[in-house]
């Protein structure tokens, strides 16, 4: 073959190999602009999630009484049980500036009530990965006839107990990633209520199941959320306002976006004997429901920034092995007066979504208060905290002025948040 046409075939076949690729690419770019297209689409959280599990009777009275204790979501399952009622759940919700997320699980997507209360819909709660592929056409077809509205489903979390026949999966990581490979969700969410015994407690637990979630969350770029214990049931006591508060600060120190109170209403069932969910099954307010609104004001205040927030990392730091972790979180010491309780904190670090770094710093005893020196790897006058009582951000200031160093007072099982400039 002469010369010329050996360069016109390789000009030729460059040519279309070239043409192919730009095929391809133009193909592959037409995809990520399909793909983004459906996500715009889809539910987007604008607010940190203070929601509750157990819907209480359907009445105006009832819904105030929700807002007056500070949640802005209700997940409904005892009273909105039929179409009716949750088209009026909706319409109290709105009334009353709540969000909700309807369960509605019998009725085909395009049934589902909708009004701007309407956060979406409880899909499944709790399911195996062997109904993973079933669940997923029926999210697709919410997100088609409800496009923005969110399909909620909720998660068991890493207990020990859990079999592969439970999980319909390996190991609980399997379960993960098969639920984030076929469901894609908009939010990731999980219950893990921890035992807390006179002989012993599960925190250690708990942390172990939102550490895959925090991970989970951030490699897919979604909010997750947890659900807290708030009443005694089976062999779990009925929980101290310092150990509601410990999983609630526990849950934020690992990024989450939401918290659900399981329950709100008592339900009639023989699992729960005792009753004592935040509102009785007489209709009488329990003193969860004061203690929740304590709580909830806190989460209400903090949540415009830990909406902000991309966690880093999480660090429990005891007597003798903080400096390992330390720093990572901004913090350059921590020391205790003797005659407290030894040293046990955890340590939660983001990135602001302004560049500055966050420290949630969270007392991990639910029984005693804590009062520990600290000092940040910064000077004081440049960092501030996030005051949970207004929402703004503070100078930070010492609550034991008469001792050396920054004295910071933590509740049981409380936590502060701290904001320091970028490394």
């Amino acid at each position: 073959m002469s010369v010329f046409y050996t360069v016109l075939l390789f000009f030729l076949v460059g040519s279309v190999a070239m043409s192919c690729e730009a095929s391809a690419q133009g193909a592959s770019e037409s995809n990520k602009q399909a793909s983004k297209k459906r996500r715009a689409k889809r539910f987007v959280q604008d607010r940190f999630a203070i929601a509750l599990f157990g819907d209480p009777p359907l009445t105006g009275p009832r819904y105030k009484e929700i807002a007056d204790a500070n949640f802005n979501l209700v997940a409904g399952n005892l009273h909105a049980d039929t179409r009716a009622k949750v088209v009026r759940q909706i319409s109290l919700c709105q009334k009353h500036g709540l969000k909700a997320l309807a369960i509605c699980q019998e009725l085909p997507a395009e049934d589902l009530p909708e009004g701007d209360a309407c956060w979406g819909y409880i899909v499944k709660d709790e399911p195996s990965a062997t109904l993973f592929p079933e669940l997923a056409k029926k999210v697709e077809a919410i997100r088609k006839a409800r496009p923005g509205r969110l399909p909620l489903i909720n998660l068991m979390g890493n207990y020990v107990q859990l079999t592969p026949e439970n999980l319909g999966a390996r190991d609980y990581q399997d379960h993960l990633d098969k639920y984030m490979a076929q469901i894609d969700p908009e939010v990731l969410s999980m219950d893990y209520y921890p035992f807390f015994l006179p002989s012993g407690d599960d925190r250690d637990g708990l942390c172990n199941a939102l550490e895959p979630m925090r991970k989970s969350a951030l490699k897919h770029g979604i909010p997750f959320w947890n659900c807290i214990n708030c009443m005694p049931y089976g062999m779990h006591t009925d929980p101290t306002e310092g150990q509601l508060r410990w999983q609630i600060y526990t849950s934020l120190a690992y990024g989450s976006k939401g918290i659900i109170y399981f329950c709100y209403f008592t339900p009639l069932s023989p699992e729960f004997p005792k009753g004592g969910a935040i509102i009785g099954r007489d209709g009488r307010r329990t003193r969860h429901w004061y203690q929740a609104r304590r709580i909830n004001e806190q989460l209400m205040n903090l949540g415009p920034t830990l909406m902000k927030l991309t966690s880093t990392g999480v660090y429990r730091v005891k007597d003798g092995d903080g400096a390992r972790f330390l720093k990572r979180t901004g913090i350059k010491s921590i020391v205790h007066a003797e005659v407290d309780p030894p040293q046990d904190y955890l340590v939660g670090a983001f990135k602001h979504a302004d560049g500055r770094r966050a420290v949630m710093f969270n007392n991990y005893r639910f029984a005693f208060a804590a009062w520990p020196t600290i000092e940040f790897g910064v000077p004081l006058e440049h960092v501030r905290e996030v005051d949970k009582y207004s929402g703004k951000e503070v100078s930070v200031l010492d609550d034991s002025p008469d001792m050396d160093g920054l004295q910071i007072s933590l509740d049981s099982g409380e936590g502060r948040l701290f904001l320091l400039p970028s490394s």
